[in-house]
């Protein structure tokens, strides 16, 4: 069989040309990927320190150490939170009983906010990002569907005072408006807030979000600065946040993203995340076969895994852009250039699966439609 090859730069200017096209609908899906590009840790970097923090004591340390060996961190969580749920007052499971998890959970949560600490982060690709956003004008808003639990893009919009919408209104202890969330943007005409307002709805959590009692009930409020001293971040990695007990605003947002991707020509963008969440990657593939006329592009720091794979030679509207080869309609392609392309094409690979990259190419090209010059 003949090897297909293709021209980074035509696949870049492909892209920006679809991107220029002000009709789109356009998601961004932002991972860990994203983040490291700005000196703050991924996953994996994130449960060494955890494991080491000095939020845990050290059997809690211990414990977590002995559950990393067969779970992610996500996974540690949600596990927690399951023997919480099932357990009475005074039964364990194993060494934990359903107080013990409760406090590891909560000191694991702790430990999270000091670990994504901004103030030594790179900021540049976000404040790209932010540019690109601003300056893009679409019909319809830009929507961006990050798993994160830091504040970078946060940062990145307010340093360049775009306006934007992540689901709270207030600012010292912000409130949750799912009837703003849920409102079904179709045409300018019955936005609840204009366009040019970026929607940032955070999947995951937040290291500024923070579960609070009121009375009886539960609620989560979003604070203007990270949850405060030996308060727990509401963070929900993974299958707590569709409990229905856990409704707003984790269930609310993932509505948001499915009835996002089943706009019309849509198209995604996703970069640095793994494809770890099988939720969102349910969403994200549904959407794609129900929805020919949209599309996914997924770009990848490295090549892409075999799952990936089989989803992108089986769907052709899933587009992956790997370091040395891609699939683009279906079809697995290697990468032929020999001259370099600063920022999209270097040293014999494709660097627009780095976030880094990928977001001076918004701010700088994407916009105008091509990548000459």
């Amino acid at each position: 069989m003949t090897e297909v090859t293709r021209d980074p730069e035509g696949v870049a200017t492909e892209l920006a040309g679809k991107l220029s096209t002000r009709t789109r609908h356009v998601c961004v899906l932002p991972g860990a990927g994203a983040a490291r590009a700005a000196g703050l840790p991924d996953l994996i970097g994130l449960q060494d320190s955890v494991k080491s923090s000095n939020q845990l004591t050290d059997e809690q340390q211990q414990r977590v150490s002995e559950l990393l060996k067969t779970k992610n961190l996500e996974e540690v969580l949600s596990y927690l939170r399951r023997l919480v749920a099932i357990l009475a007052e005074g039964q364990s499971l194993g060494p934990l009983s359903r107080d013990s998890a409760k406090a590891l959970q909560d000191a694991i949560t702790r430990a999270i906010i000091p670990a994504l600490d901004h103030k030594d982060a790179d900021c540049e690709p976000f404040r790209n990002f932010a540019t690109w956003v601003s300056g893009a004008y679409y019909r319809l808003p830009i929507e961006v569907f990050t798993i994160n639990y830091d504040v970078l893009i946060e940062i990145g919009l307010e340093e360049l005072a775009v306006p934007y919408f992540d689901g709270f209104v207030g600012t010292i202890s912000g409130r949750f408006r799912p009837e703003l969330v849920d409102t079904i943007e179709q045409a300018e005409s019955v936005q609840t807030l204009p366009a040019t307002f970026v929607r940032l709805w955070k999947l995951h959590g937040s290291v500024n979000w923070e579960e609070v009692l009121e009375g009886e009930y539960r609620r989560v409020v979003r604070r203007g600065g990270p949850a405060k001293d030996g308060a727990a971040a509401a963070i929900y990695p993974s299958d707590e946040k569709y409990d229905q007990s856990r409704r707003v605003p984790f269930v609310v947002l993932m509505d948001r993203f499915r009835r996002a991707l089943a706009v019309p020509e849509t198209v995604t963008l996703v970069s640095g995340y793994s494809f770890g969440d099988q939720h969102i990657n349910e969403l994200l593939f549904d959407a794609a076969r129900t929805h020919p006329r949209s599309e996914t592009v997924a770009f990848c720091f490295g090549d892409p895994s075999d799952v990936l794979v089989d989803i992108a030679t089986s769907t052709r509207n899933v587009s992956v852009l790997g370091k040395t080869q891609g699939i683009i309609g279906g079809q697995p392609v290697k990468w032929a250039r020999t001259e370099n392309l600063p920022g999209v094409w270097e040293d014999g690979a494709f660097r627009l699966g780095d976030f880094r990259h990928l977001a001076r190419f918004l701010a700088t090209k994407a916009r105008l439609g091509d990548v000459a010059g």
